[in-house]
């Protein structure tokens, strides 16, 4: 029995556990938004507290680390559409 690898954050390098490239990956982005789908604000806030963890780990990886393009990439895609 194979089981499916679950599309979470490994950290410090905040890359996808079961694909690897950057976290929040495309699975992890619609899993969140159905987990969610009924509570915008807390998506946000549980959003921005991973934001400021991996924001801090990643630093210590690579002090160039673009803060704009963290924000974008944690929590820009989750805002309400319309």
């Amino acid at each position: 029995m194979s089981r499916r690898r679950e599309h979470v954050p490994t950290r410090p390098t905040w890359r996808c556990r079961a694909c690897g490239i950057a976290w929040p990956c495309s699975a992890a982005k619609l899993r969140l938004l159905g987990e969610y789908r009924h509570d915008q604000a807390a998506l946000t806030v549980y959003l921005a507290t991973l934001l400021a963890e991996a924001a801090e780990q990643l630093a210590r990886l690579d002090p160039g680390v673009d803060p704009a393009g963290l924000a974008d990439r944690f929590i820009t895609w989750a805002r309400a559409r319309g």
